[in-house]
């Protein structure tokens, strides 16, 4: 963001109406209660009364924590499960996303790494949710290739399990078909041509809008089993569910075959007469083949060691059940069967499409 002069432009802003700022720039590719813990101490020595979040989803997660702690006290664990709930609002927060993904500037979630237990903490109170959102699509052009497809893939999840959930419903259904429909066709052009302002525009809106939609429905199966491997193996968190969803879709699909044909169908309002399993298939295999243009890794692609990726996965499965996102999944795995899965993602192969396109 500094490199990018992102920083000069907005501080050039609040000089010109005379508000002093400081910077906090430390936060790397994912969000930890240390990047929190040194955030809060800097905006409490210099009296802060407002933050502005500019970045990707590590930084507006870290800036909603940062900003919850500053009128609520207390450790950012605590807060997890809703083992201890907000009594003051947040100081008010102003985010501007700088990529189409995580949806964070629209959600009353924040996901912050526990360093201690290696896991990753996803703590939901309404005070979190942002003041004011900026989506300006011309600030995601500079994110390069490989950002644009984690963070789509990512936001393309949201939207997918925000459709399937046990807890969707008539409004995040509307949000979430929309949101999917706009990442299936700009995704891809948006990677391989990052300058394509539309793309980006579209991108920018749909993530936005699978960002409310989960917010409201919640996630499932893909991101209960992501964020531990994120906290585990410092796994980009879009990454870890472009690696995870098609073999969880594939693991979920026979209990939601009527979902996800209406997905399909929402996508190709041509495919009305033909039956569920097919259009189900065929939208399964469309994600597929859309994971592998992206060039997503499998897990041992990514340079996991399986001895050590293998010695962790009881863990994992614990860890992300104990989340609750699984429980919310059309078909509620066991600890067995997300330990199946870790397994079968490990070296899941993109290149094997399910199901041809029909014309």
């Amino acid at each position: 963001m500094e490199s990018l002069n992102y920083i000069d432009e907005c501080t050039k802003y609040l000089e010109q109406v005379n508000v002093s700022y400081t910077t906090y720039l430390d936060i790397d590719s994912e969000p930890t209660d240390v990047f929190v813990l040194e955030a809060l101490n800097l905006l409490k020595q210099n009296n802060c009364d407002l933050m502005i979040a500019i970045g990707g989803g590590s930084c507006i997660d870290t800036a909603k924590a940062v900003a919850l702690l500053a009128t609520n006290g207390g450790d950012i664990s605590e807060y997890i499960g809703n083992q201890r709930k907000a009594e003051t609002s947040s100081i008010p927060l102003i985010a501007v996303p700088t990529t189409a993904g995580t949806g964070s500037e629209a959600t009353d979630v924040t996901v912050i790494t526990n360093t201690k237990d290696d896991i990753k903490m996803m703590i939901k109170q309404p005070t979190l949710l942002p003041k004011v959102a900026l989506v300006d699509p011309d600030l995601t052009v500079t994110s390069p290739p490989n950002v644009t497809a984690a963070t789509g893939i990512d936001a393309l999840t949201h939207a997918i399990e925000a459709y399937i959930s046990r807890k969707s419903h008539p409004f995040t259904d509307s949000l979430a078909l929309s949101a999917i429909k706009q990442m299936m066709e700009n995704i891809q052009v948006a990677y391989q041509d990052g300058s394509n302002i539309e793309a980006r525009e579209k991108m920018s809106l749909a993530s936005m809008q699978a960002g409310v939609a989960f917010s409201n429905a919640s996630v499932c199966l893909v991101h209960g089993m992501s964020r531990p491997i994120g906290a585990l193996f410092h796994v980009p968190h879009g990454i870890s569910n472009a690696m995870l969803l098609p073999g969880v879709l594939e693991f979920t699909k026979s209990e939601c075959l009527d979902r996800l044909a209406e997905i399909g169908r929402f996508i190709n309002p041509s495919l009305s007469a033909v039956s569920d399993e097919y259009v189900a298939e065929q939208f399964v295999g469309k994600v597929k083949k859309l994971c592998y243009n992206l060039n997503i890794p499998n897990l041992k692609d990514w340079g996991i060691d399986r001895a050590k990726f293998l010695a962790v996965c009881r863990k994992m499965a614990k860890d992300a059940i104990a989340s609750g996102s699984p429980a919310n999944n059309p078909k509620i795995p066991s600890e067995e069967e997300i330990i199946e899965l870790y397994h079968y993602c490990y070296e899941y192969n993109f290149k094997e499409i399910q199901c041809k396109e029909r014309n």
